[in-house]
């Protein structure tokens, strides 16, 4: 019985089945810790940089370390807020409130174009 299977899966089809990556929505989840200022300022930060560079791509999720605690878990959070960047990738963890636009720019991978 042999376990080492080939597949019939070659890097030009294996490209073709990855998104261009300016056609990818951003997955985004956002772990903060209830209704405290920390908390509020990087929703507030965070979403207003999310209209402002990745207007209808991105997916935004918070949630609620109080409520699910359980969650951090499995994205091994151990600091709040922090935001996990999952697509597209590589994947990225942001900690802090999100109120340096420069670092959550560069933790998002995205470039700002300065007209001149």
């Amino acid at each position: 019985m042999k376990k080492n299977k080939q597949k019939n899966e070659t890097p030009e089809k294996f490209e073709q089945l990855m998104p261009e990556r300016n056609q990818s929505k951003y997955t985004l989840r956002l772990y903060i810790t209830g209704t405290t200022n920390r908390s509020i300022l990087a929703i507030t930060n965070l979403k207003k940089i999310c209209e402002e560079y990745l207007e209808g791509q991105y997916d935004l999720e918070v949630i609620d370390l109080y409520k699910n605690p359980g969650l951090a878990k499995g994205d091994q959070i151990i600091a709040a807020p922090t935001l996990i960047k999952e697509l597209p990738l590589p994947f990225r963890r942001i900690i802090g409130d999100m109120s340096n636009k420069e670092n959550v720019l560069l933790g998002l991978d995205i470039r700002e174009v300065k007209e001149k």
